[in-house]
């Protein structure tokens, strides 16, 4: 089982002929994902060659979706264009759309996550400013390596991409059912809660990993959930012990303000949940390991 994205998933890839969107389509077909267009209006008609693999440009996502039957959207556009091509996605009711790009503005951030909201919610986003999500051993959808696990029975919800691969490495040998790179901007689509409902639902994933970091509420706000509707075991692990009050972290999210929004505060919230909280990432993984040997 997976949440949001299986084999079936048929992906298309808006931003696909850019030196990113190349690069990371030739890495996401090698994983077995199964890519059914791109878009880019300026190249509609076209086709590009990924080692054999004939993958076919389209002029626009509803046209994209119209001839293929995608339902997954994976977005590699340059910030400035990012929130069209959200908007564009949206508009043609795609059910998922993963926004890889970085450094886009928060208020267009914030304008495209509205605008699903008001259209009805019937576009899920994940990110923006993430490494999108996979499903090991049947589809990924983004930037996570697809060599470094294998499919296993543990879900993991990550705020952090690089942090999202070292779990997933640490915890190789278990495997994974799905784990979603979130994103750490401070408006962002799918969120800790989102991905922790899905993994309480799917009867394959035995075990949640969540990893936050220091800034913001999201990780209280997760554990309040987890406390009232999570049934499965969580592991979890904070980003940031170690960083200095008022300091910024990386990720434009991560701002410390007074004892909210610290790395100690969120570990005592989730740890109040019944939450295990590991100091490291491996510290996490081992806490993981204990409770899946029983």
């Amino acid at each position: 089982m997976a949440i949001f994205l299986t084999k079936e998933s048929k992906v298309i890839v808006q931003g696909m002929t850019g030196a990113t969107g190349m690069k990371h389509t030739k890495l996401m077909l090698g994983d077995g994902t199964n890519i059914v267009g791109g878009v880019n209006p300026r190249k509609a008609g076209t086709t590009v060659d990924f080692d054999g693999t004939s993958v076919p440009v389209f002029g626009s996502v509803e046209e994209a979706m119209e001839k293929t039957g995608a339902d997954v959207s994976v977005l590699f556009v340059p910030p400035a264009f990012a929130k069209s091509a959200v908007v564009e996605a949206i508009d043609a009711e795609i059910p998922l759309a993963v926004v890889i790009t970085e450094g886009i503005a928060v208020h267009d951030s914030a304008a495209f996550y509205a605008y699903a909201v008001k259209k009805g919610n019937k576009t899920r986003i994940i990110g923006p400013n993430c490494p999108g999500l996979i499903t090991p051993g049947q589809s990924n959808a983004g930037i996570i390596p697809g060599d470094i696990t294998k499919p296993g029975k543990i879900g993991l919800v990550s705020k952090s991409g690089t942090l999202t691969y070292q779990m997933m490495y640490e915890l190789r040998d278990i495997g994974f059912s799905s784990a979603v790179g979130i994103g750490g901007d401070p408006v962002i689509g799918t969120t800790h809660i989102d991905a922790l409902a899905a993994f309480e639902a799917d009867p394959e994933t035995e075990l949640i990993v969540m990893i936050g970091e220091i800034g913001g509420d999201a990780e209280e706000r997760a554990a309040d959930f987890i406390k009232a509707n999570v049934t499965k075991p969580v592991v979890g692990y904070v980003a940031g012990f170690t960083a200095p009050e008022g300091k910024t972290m990386g990720h434009a999210g991560a701002i410390v303000s007074g004892s909210s929004g610290t790395a100690q505060a969120k570990k005592e919230a989730l740890e109040a949940a019944g939450v295990k909280v590991g100091k490291t990432p491996t510290e996490t993984a081992k806490l993981a390991r204990a409770i899946l040997a029983g």
